[in-house]
């Protein structure tokens, strides 16, 4: 990465939004698996395990906190931060900046609360796994590595209606997951 790496613009991001709207509703592919085992590291992985308890196997996330939770404790309904390719390639402008998201699935489809609402499962791979009602939010690390504009389009109320700062979800059948394997649409629970 440069130096010179620009953001994008608010008039970027809002032309990309009928790329993004186009996005699968039942079915879609999944283009990056990030794992991060510290803060502030990033491994990009082929194929990643997903587990009940550890989420994506050597994922920091059962070892961070979370304030969502009284005890301090890992949020058990954020173990997965799923991020729409579409929308990390508008504010990314480059694929190898994606990782710099902090989510740890990419995928091509639709994450609008509409289509996928808290409760939704996806198949990927051979695990199954459950879109829950916890809310990703941008950050300051977010909005230095894509710009103010990128946090304040992914906020805004189009933003938040087609939740392209992402979701989260929980491992309900662990398995293996796949750069290239198809995440179906399943159910509510």
């Amino acid at each position: 990465m440069t130096a010179t790496m620009t953001h994008a613009t608010m008039v970027e991001l809002e032309q990309g939004l009928a790329t993004i709207r186009q996005s699968p509703k039942t079915a879609g592919v999944l283009d990056l698996i990030v794992r991060r085992p510290v803060s502030e590291q990033r491994e990009i992985l082929a194929t990643g395990q997903l587990d009940l308890v550890e989420g994506l196997v050597g994922d920091s996330w059962s070892k961070r906190g979370s304030s969502r939770m009284a005890d301090g404790s890992p949020h058990p309904d954020m173990q997965l931060n799923i991020m729409n390719s579409r929308v990390i390639a508008l504010v990314a402008q480059h694929k190898e900046r994606w990782q710099l998201a902090g989510d740890q699935l990419f995928l091509d489809l639709d994450l609008s609360a509409e289509n996928l609402p808290p409760g939704t499962q996806l198949a990927l791979g051979s695990a199954i796994l459950q879109v829950t009602d916890q809310p990703p939010t941008g950050c300051k690390k977010f909005m230095a590595r894509f710009g103010l504009d990128a946090l304040e389009f992914l906020s805004s109320p189009v933003g938040k209606a087609l939740n392209l700062r992402g979701i989260n979800a929980k491992v309900v059948q662990p398995g293996i997951v796949r750069v290239g394997d198809i995440a179906h649409k399943l159910q509510s629970a």
